[in-house]
């Protein structure tokens, strides 16, 4: 006796859905439960050069992937055949021509009718160029002229070029993975820093910030600091980058001007360009009786000048 059941519909439905494998825009192969290549579509031959006929029935781990990477990919496997499914792992494909496609997989468990797990099959993306380009900016990071460095999101350092290293004595090895706040920043200026890194994480980013940076020798180097938001391809805050530059030398000559205009002998002001003052050294409090707490940030001509002779020295200011 023969007992038939139709499957006509589930025959048109697996072409169907061969069909949109095979012409999808991203690379997709599917593995059997051995490991052997059974899926291989347009994209993975493009990307690759392989196609389905050079990788059907081979092993996909083997022979296709990068030593440095059998064990994580067959591992990454071995999970989705055991129904744990893993998304968006980075790893290397080796082209026909020898070169290697970064990839970012999506591997996802492969079950039949009766929910029979068969396989995997990985959809990927060709990340290549995104790579390619992601090394060249860490390059030029890392060869800038001015100290770099960026913290993720739990404020931790991942990165840290050269000048950065050199400035601190801090090679990038000892700093990675430590929170920078917390190690290198002043007491006095851990929570301003602070601030300014969680602004960031929000997506308001701070420019000309200055803060003492704590170097290897215990000596404090003032940096002015960009402190610039960090998103990943999907516009996603990663983290925070610094770009800072060493502005230790300027405010040691600011320092020594300051104590040069506060000992000379002779009487020395300043204002600012409202008129109000913000110098007032000791030779000028001797001279007026007033001490720079009485005249700091008041209007120099409107209330220490006479009368018969505010416009003329407004007009000398003006």
């Amino acid at each position: 006796v023969g007992i038939v059941q139709d499957i006509t519909a589930r025959i048109a439905q697996e072409q169907e859905y061969s069909r949109l494998i095979d012409t999808a825009n991203a690379p997709i192969f599917g593995i059997d439960l051995e490991g052997l290549v059974n899926v291989w579509n347009k994209n993975a031959s493009d990307v690759t050069g392989f196609t389905t006929e050079d990788v059907m029935g081979r092993h996909l781990v083997n022979e296709f992937i990068t030593e440095d990477y059998k064990e994580r990919v067959q591992e990454v496997f071995r999970n989705a055949l055991n129904g744990v499914e893993t998304a968006n792992f980075e790893f290397p494909l080796v082209t026909k021509p020898g070169t290697r496609v970064e990839v970012l997989l999506n591997a996802t468990t492969r079950r039949d009718e009766k929910n029979r797990v068969i396989g995997v099959v990985g959809i990927g993306q060709d990340i290549t160029a995104r790579i390619n380009q992601e090394q060249e900016y860490a390059r030029l990071i890392d060869a800038a002229n001015a100290p770099i460095f960026g913290i993720d999101r739990d404020g931790r350092v991942d990165v840290w070029n050269q000048c950065a290293a050199r400035l601190t004595g801090f090679g990038g090895e000892e700093v990675a993975g430590k929170r920078l706040v917390e190690e290198y920043i002043t007491d006095d200026y851990k929570a301003r820093v602070q601030e300014v890194f969680t602004k960031a994480l929000a997506g308001e980013e701070t420019a000309n910030f200055e803060f003492p940076l704590v170097t290897k020798g215990g000596v404090v180097l003032q940096i002015l600091l960009n402190a610039t938001t960090r998103r990943d391809d999907r516009g996603r805050v990663v983290g925070v980058v610094g770009i800072g530059q060493d502005i230790t030398a300027r405010m040691n000559q600011e320092q020594e001007y300051a104590r040069l205009i506060d000992a000379a002998n002779a009487p020395i002001f300043g204002i600012d360009v409202e008129g109000s003052v913000n110098v007032w050294n000791q030779c000028a409090i001797r001279l007026t009786g007033f001490d720079a707490g009485d005249v700091m940030g008041k209007h120099l001509v409107n209330e220490f000048i006479t009368d018969d002779y505010k416009a003329s020295v407004q007009g000398v200011f003006t």
